[in-house]
């Protein structure tokens, strides 16, 4: 039965389970009071998947039955149940947040301490002070309420509830336990230890935890030391989890030996052996983007995706664009190939009967603006000599069309610069510039003494054509002093600008 019809008027049985497996509170028989409708629905899920996901809720002390026996399955859930369900599933009694005051329900209600609690941490609403607890749940409410309980991308809970989610839909009572048994065990925990560990591609692994990390686990610094590799292999960035995954990881590694047996230990524990994958990245084309940059496409169409739009992390701020792959890395009927994490990675590009230099990446620039293009630099000083034929190589990528003839690029221009805090100057250049040409580069502040400070573009603030640029070194900005603006290194020129922090700029 497909979803986008299952909302179909329909009387379905209350199944009774015994009070042996599903003791009552006192709770829960007032509960009763509030839901009296049987929601109009059929389902994709099985009965035997609800009473399983009902049973586990139990069993845990979070959700329980009527006073007539009967768990109530079928029937629509009101804001009051979801609030006390979700209250105790993500074990929310020791959160704070703003006080607000309900005024459509009594204090002494049973649901009134959760929906307080739910509505004052920002996981449900109430406007004007109006909880309406008996109101039935919609799907969209439901999907809503978890995400920001769980503190987990919409698009992860979206997919736990494909098999019932309906547009216009109302949840039942065994679709939001359904939901919930899910959610629950996508709660991340310090104790976390790997289940299973694979290589995707040179570059590339798949490694699934029982429990999804915590976020002091996941951060970069700590999950170096987490993870120890044989052979010299070393992780390169931190794990991401995986769009609508429990708790399976892509996790960038330096390149890996083809055949290579590496014994992985995580917090000290063996944590299982993988073979060194020699499969690379299939890249499409190389272009020169600036006098020292160039770039490397890889192409959705081609079955490759950059990673930005697979994770929980990033599915956000993608948007539509965002999706999710299984198990097999799959979705649509193709399978993809996925560019994890460039940081740290490098190519080596050859002019055409020169010798070999080394190009790094550029941060942050490896998906930007719906474009699956990676950026790598010269070295600081190089560049690329305007009729020379240059071919780029990897030790990672196969790249399909991969020489190009280099041009000269105009600089940028320094249009204007203004203060934005002690430590923070904006840069305004008369275009837009593009992630790629802000991103690495750095200008000097100049007093009239001679003093120097230098301030390296913030990755990821560019706004068209302003970017922020922070001071290094813990440099600060004298109040009152002019300071002339010029770019370091030729990506950029300046003529006459300044900044004087505390005083309106001029040009």
């Amino acid at each position: 039965m497909n979803s986008t019809t299952r909302k179909i008027a329909t009387f379905l049985t209350i199944t009774a389970l015994g009070t042996a497996v599903f003791p009552l509170t006192a709770n829960q028989v007032h509960a009763a009071t509030y839901v009296t409708n049987i929601a109009a629905t059929t389902t994709q899920l099985n009965q035997q998947q609800i009473e399983a996901a009902i049973k586990d809720l139990n069993s845990l002390g979070i959700m329980n039955g009527y006073a007539d026996q009967s768990m109530g399955e079928h029937r629509a859930i009101t804001r009051a149940e979801l609030a006390s369900l979700v209250f105790k599933t993500f074990n929310l009694e020791s959160k704070t947040g703003e006080t607000v005051e309900l005024t459509d329900f009594n204090s002494n209600a049973w649901y009134a301490p959760y929906a307080s609690k739910l509505v004052e941490l920002g996981i449900m609403q109430a406007n004007d002070g109006q909880f309406n607890p008996q109101t039935q749940v919609s799907d969209a409410e439901l999907e809503q309420v978890v995400s920001k309980a769980m503190q987990r991308d919409v698009k992860s809970v979206h997919h736990w509830m494909s098999e019932f989610y309906s547009e216009n839909g109302t949840a039942t009572r065994g679709e939001t336990a359904v939901l919930l048994q899910t959610a629950h065990q996508a709660i991340p925990s310090e104790q976390a230890q790997i289940k299973s560990v694979r290589s995707l591609n040179a570059i590339t692994l798949i490694v699934t935890f029982d429990k999804p990390l915590t976020a002091a686990n996941e951060a970069f610094a700590k999950a170096q030391t987490d993870f120890a590799f044989s052979g010299g292999l070393t992780l390169t960035n931190m794990p991401r989890l995986k769009t609508g995954s429990i708790a399976t990881y892509i996790v960038p590694t330096s390149v890996q030996d083809a055949g290579e047996v590496y014994n992985l230990t995580y917090k000290g524990q063996d944590a299982g052996s993988f073979e060194g994958s020699g499969t690379k990245i299939n890249m499409t084309t190389v272009s020169q983007v600036t006098n020292d940059t160039f770039e490397i496409e890889a192409l959705q169409v081609n079955s490759v995706v950059d990673y930005g739009y697979i994770i929980s992390a990033y599915s956000g701020g993608r948007g539509a664009n965002a999706f999710v792959l299984n198990d097999q890395e799959q979705a649509g009927g193709k399978t993809y190939q996925i560019i994890s994490s460039m940081q740290a990675r490098q190519v080596v590009i050859t002019p055409e009967g020169g010798e070999p230099i080394v190009a790094r990446y550029v941060p942050f620039t490896q998906s930007t603006d719906g474009k699956q293009e990676p950026k790598f630099r010269l070295p600081e000083g190089q560049t690329l000599k305007s009729g020379v034929t240059y071919t780029v190589s990897s030790d990672w990528a196969n790249i399909e069309n991969a020489s190009f003839t280099a041009k000269s690029f105009d600089p940028l221009v320094v249009a204007s610069a203004q203060a934005v805090s002690e430590t923070s100057i904006e840069v305004t250049l008369d275009q837009d510039p593009g992630d790629e040409l802000f991103s690495g580069r750095s200008v000097t502040l100049t007093s009239p003494s001679g003093d120097v400070l230098t301030a390296t573009y913030k990755y990821s603030s560019r706004k068209g054509a302003t970017g922020v640029f922070d001071l290094t070194n813990d440099g600060k900005l004298t109040p009152g002093t002019t300071y002339t603006i010029n770019p370091v290194g030729d990506w950029s020129i300046a003529s006459s600008v300044t900044l004087t922090p505390g005083v309106k700029e001029a040009v």
